[in-house]
């Protein structure tokens, strides 16, 4: 699993032209599985994100997570995070997990984030979207879980 997170003032997604999901303050997770992620990987991944400490405390340090800062969290699916562009000129997606399976393991996700009492917004799955933001830092990173 690999995601790419954005450290956000605010955020937005949106479907057809309607918006979807919307945060304030708080965290932009571009989440993308892999054929070979388990819940092992989604549970790793959240707990990793809900407590990474990319937030400044009041000497201007990044040493607050979301959990301290009581921030949200929109998680977008984005299959092409596990695009393989070493070959040619076309990424290849034979890495990513077929849809039936992503889906699952994205729900998942989402459900343990919440767990942790943090406020979260979703795109839609297997959508064409448009997402906004306002990266805050900036400040991004990305994580894997293997």
């Amino acid at each position: 699993m690999r995601a790419v997170v954005q450290r956000v003032t605010e955020c937005e997604v949106h479907v057809q032209h309607q918006a979807v999901g919307r945060i304030g303050s708080g965290l932009l997770v571009l989440l993308g599985i892999s054929r070979s992620d388990e819940e092992k990987d989604a549970d790793y991944l959240a707990d990793k994100i809900a407590y990474l400490r990319i937030f400044e405390d009041a000497d201007g340090k990044m040493n607050r997570s979301l959990i301290d800062t009581g921030g949200e969290m929109l998680i977008v699916s984005q299959f092409t995070l596990l695009g393989d562009c070493r070959k040619g000129r076309r990424p290849s997606f034979v890495q990513a997990a077929p849809p039936e399976k992503a889906e699952g393991l994205y729900d998942y996700f989402i459900y343990q984030v919440k767990l942790k009492g943090i406020s979260v917004a979703t795109g839609q799955f297997q959508a064409m979207m448009a997402v906004s933001l306002v990266n805050d830092g900036p400040v991004t990173l990305i994580l894997e879980s293997k």
